[in-house]
């Protein structure tokens, strides 16, 4: 069976972005993101709301890519070689290959998916994770903190309820930022 992992890259007071939506803060460096193209490889499919998606689409334009360091093209060919699920009531359309539109997100068909997996899933979007951690999906949690504090905006935890974790590894790098990995205790 596959593992559904929530990753995020989030300030060090827990926020994905800041109270205006921005997060060029978190850009990672080319040995944070190499560390997180490894952590990618495994993963098959990634689950993604619209907002994360409009975000993560961008992997998929070559032009993008020009100038950019060889660790930023390394993750657009791990990107682009996973299947995508984008849930979305209000998004026309998907724009990129491998991917596919549902209008909910439905934990059955999601723990169907995990039962029947090769490889491991990703969730993104804090309000799709919170949705699949509320339901009991979510095997593990990937934290990367970034050495910035925002104060307020879009928390990197959106839940409803206590969650019990137990730390399996963690990670410091040269930059600052440090890595988190997390079991949800009693899986």
């Amino acid at each position: 069976m596959a593992q559904l992992i929530y990753s995020a890259i989030a300030s060090l007071d827990g926020y994905i972005a800041d109270e205006q939506g921005k997060f060029d803060w978190a850009e990672p460096d080319e040995e944070v993101h190499a560390f997180a193209n490894e952590l990618e490889r495994a993963t098959g499919t990634h689950l993604y709301g619209r907002r994360m998606y409009e975000t993560m689409k961008v992997w998929e334009i070559d032009e993008m890519l020009e100038g950019q360091p060889q660790v930023m093209r390394d993750y657009a060919e791990i990107w682009r070689a996973a299947d995508k699920i984008v849930y979305s009531r209000s998004l026309e359309a998907v724009e990129t290959s491998r991917t596919r539109l549902e209008r909910d997100f439905d934990p059955e068909a999601v723990r169907d998916l995990k039962e029947t997996a090769t490889r491991d899933l990703s969730i993104g979007g804090a309000e799709l994770a919170g949705q699949a951690l509320d339901a009991g999906l979510v095997d593990e949690i990937h934290l990367l903190l970034v050495p910035f504090a925002v104060g307020a905006g879009k928390a990197a935890l959106s839940i409803g309820r206590h969650i019990p974790l137990e730390l399996l590894d963690q990670r410091r790098f040269g930059n600052g930022t440090v890595y988190l990995r997390y079991r949800l205790r009693g899986l």
